[in-house]
């Protein structure tokens, strides 16, 4: 199967790294200075699970004249646009489009795009960055990709991708409940970067602050109101452990949302935040919570507009 990863930063790079490491046929299309980069340094992963220094093919837009099985787009939200535009041209009859991004908007506008009969639905756990030098980090021992059909059904591009990601060094594998598992991930990490960059802090120093672990509770319960009104509540189970961890005393955790916001870099604001809000309200939840974070962002974006002085 003939893999194409749009993007080797540090979701892309880490994911399409391991499968490369495995014998994996994969080509990375990516922008010409991470493409200089790569052709220099290699795709370095420093991680628990072993390090890895690897020679990628690389692609840059407009250079791609060839169709794929697989196309893996494993950009921020944000770039969507372009992403899809660099993507075109390896779309054959036959490709299969695996979307990693945050939310759940991306599907409308992929399938709107590529037809949607092309796009699976996917997500990933991992808690990855890319260092000043390139090299990607991963930064604990998570490292799940899920996936599936939209109507959950178990066909033959499901099991080629479940063989594919079969023995590659990170928990690939499909999923006969994604619809959940999407809904899921987005309410934890709705949760997580509302409340971290709201109050500029990670999990621990705002469950020690007054009211703080109140809010991020508070806030959770905005979040699976709104999963619950769209037919999908977080299981018992799920719920109580994404409790646990946005309540963990002396916790360190903070969404990346907020590195980026620390570096000055575009968030994810409208695609994780404004979508879920709006959905919210189209069934009647007011969610003043996440509105009061979504304002917060949308203030810091316009600051990122501004001209800089000199």
């Amino acid at each position: 199967m003939k893999v194409l990863m749009l993007g080797a930063g540090a979701t892309g790079g880490y994911f399409g790294g391991r499968m490369l490491e495995a014998g994996r046929d994969v080509s990375f299309l990516v922008r010409e200075h991470r493409a200089t980069q790569l052709r220099g340094n290699g795709l370095v992963i420093r991680s628990p699970q072993g390090d890895l220094r690897l020679k990628p093919r690389t692609l840059i837009s407009g250079q791609v004249h060839e169709t794929f099985d697989l196309v893996i787009l494993s950009c921020k939200a944000y770039d969507l646009e372009s992403a899809m535009t660099a993507i075109a041209p390896a779309i054959g009859a036959d490709t299969a489009v695996l979307p990693l991004l945050n939310g759940m908007r991306h599907f409308d506008l992929l399938d709107a795009r590529f037809g949607a009969d092309k796009v699976l639905r996917g997500l990933c756990s991992i808690a990855v960055q890319l260092s000043s030098d390139g090299a990607i980090e991963h930064l604990s021992s998570l490292h799940a990709l899920r996936f599936g059909e939209a109507d959950e059904r178990r066909t033959a591009r499901i099991e080629a991708i479940d063989a594919l990601m079969a023995g590659c060094k990170f928990d690939g594998k499909s999923s006969t409940g994604i619809q959940q598992a999407l809904w899921e991930k987005w309410v934890m990490l709705a949760c997580l970067a509302g409340m971290t960059c709201l109050l500029r802090a990670n999990v621990g120093s705002i469950v020690a602050a007054p009211e703080g672990r109140q809010l991020m509770l508070d806030t959770l319960d905005e979040c699976i109101a709104i999963a619950g009104s769209h037919g999908h509540p977080p299981r018992p189970q799920v719920a109580d452990g994404v409790r646990a961890i946005l309540t963990e005393p002396g916790s360190l955790a903070k969404a990346s949302m907020l590195r980026d916001l620390e570096h000055g870099g575009r968030v994810e604001a409208d695609q994780i935040l404004g979508d879920l809000i709006a959905r919210g309200a189209a069934k009647g939840i007011a969610a003043p919570l996440l509105k009061a974070a979504y304002a917060s962002l949308k203030i810091y974006e316009q600051t990122l507009k501004k001209p800089s002085r000199h």
